[in-house]
C-alpha cells in the first residue's frame, strides 16, 4: 500500500489515494500504530467523487470511521493539488459530514495554507456531566461530528488524559464524542483536546471550530472575526459568522512510502 504522511498542526495522518479496501479497520489500527507500524492518527482515503470533486473517507487509529477532520481535509487539498489530480484552487471534498469547500493559497506554486468552510455548526445549551466525581460544564457543539467543549481556569496543567478518555465513552454519548479543554487567554484560546477514537493529539480542527463556537455563544469571542486557536500542535485561524465557521491552516507533507504485510 503506497501512502502520503501528511500533518496538520501535528494531526497526522497516512493519505492513500484510492477506495478504502474491506479490511481497512484493521489496516488502520496497523499502519497507525507508532512502535510497530508506521505510526499515525488513522488513515485518509482519497478517491473520485459524484458529488465533489473529491472525497474523503478517515478512519481512526483504533479503526472507527470519522465523519470529519478539519486538519485532514486541509491536506487533503494540498495532496491533490500539489500531486496532479487538479489545478482549481478552489474545489470541494465530500464527507460523511456534508461536501466542504477549500480555498487553496500557494507559494511558489505550492499549497502552504488551506481555509475551509465547514458549515453550519449547532451549539447546544450547556449540559453538566461528570466523571470520576468531578463535575463539569460542558457546551455539547456538532460540526458534522460531536464535541464537547469544556472552558477550564488552567488548561495546561489539566489531567486531560485521565478525563477525557471518561468523557469521550461517557453514558451520555453512546457513539462518543471528541471532547475539548479550553482556556481563554488575552487575545488567543488554548485549546487540547482528546479526540474519539485517536486519543490525546497535538490538533483537531473540528475541535477548533467547536470551541471558537461555544465561546462566541457565551461571549468569549466574537462573531464574524477570526479567532486565534493555540493546540499542542500550532496554531488555528477560526470564524463563527451566522451559524457557519471557516478555517484557516497549514498542510505539510511528511514523507512518502510502502507498507507491506
Amino acid at each position: 500500500m503506497k501512502f502520503t504522511k501528511m500533518q496538520g498542526l501535528g494531526n497526522d495522518y497516512l493519505y492513500i489515494y484510492g477506495e478504502a479496501p474491506e479490511n481497512v479497520k484493521e489496516l488502520a489500527i496497523k499502519y497507525s500504530d507508532r512502535h510497530f507500524g508506521v505510526g499515525s492518527d488513522g488513515l485518509i482515503f482519497i478517491s473520485p467523487s459524484e458529488k465533489a470533486d473529491f472525497k474523503m473517507r478517515i478512519f481512526n487509529a483504533d479503526g472507527s470511521e470519522a465523519k470529519m477532520c478539519g486538519n485532514g481535509i486541509r491536506c487533503v487539498g494540498k495532496y491533490v493539488y500539489d500531486k496532479g489530480y487538479t489545478d482549481k484552487t478552489t474545489l470541494t471534498v465530500e464527507t460523511l459530514s456534508g461536501i466542504k469547500t477549500l480555498t487553496l493559497s500557494q507559494y511558489y506554486g505550492e499549497v502552504k495554507t488551506v481555509s475551509v468552510d465547514m458549515g453550519k455548526v449547532i451549539v447546544e445549551k450547556d449540559i453538566v456531566i461528570t466523571a470520576q466525581n468531578k463535575e463539569f460544564t460542558a457546551t455539547p457543539v456538532s460540526v458534522g461530528n460531536p464535541h464537547i467543549v469544556i472552558f477550564l481556569k488552567d488548561v495546561e496543567n489539566f489531567p486531560i488524559e485521565i478525563y477525557g478518555k471518561i468523557l469521550e465513552k461517557h453514558e451520555m454519548f453512546p457513539d462518543g464524542v471528541n471532547v475539548e479543554f479550553a482556556e481563554i487567554k488575552d487575545g488567543y484560546i488554548r485549546m487540547r483536546v482528546w479526540e474519539r477514537g485517536s486519543g490525546i493529539t497535538l490538533a483537531c480542527g473540528t475541535g477548533a471550530c467547536a470551541t471558537v463556537s461555544a465561546a462566541v455563544k457565551k461571549g468569549f469571542a466574537r462573531e464574524n472575526e477570526f479567532t486565534t486557536v493555540r493546540l499542542d500542535g500550532g496554531e488555528l485561524k477560526i470564524k463563527y459568522q451566522n451559524e457557519n465557521v471557516v478555517m484557516t491552516g497549514s498542510a505539510e507533507f511528511v514523507a512518502e512510502g510502502e507498507t507491506y504485510d
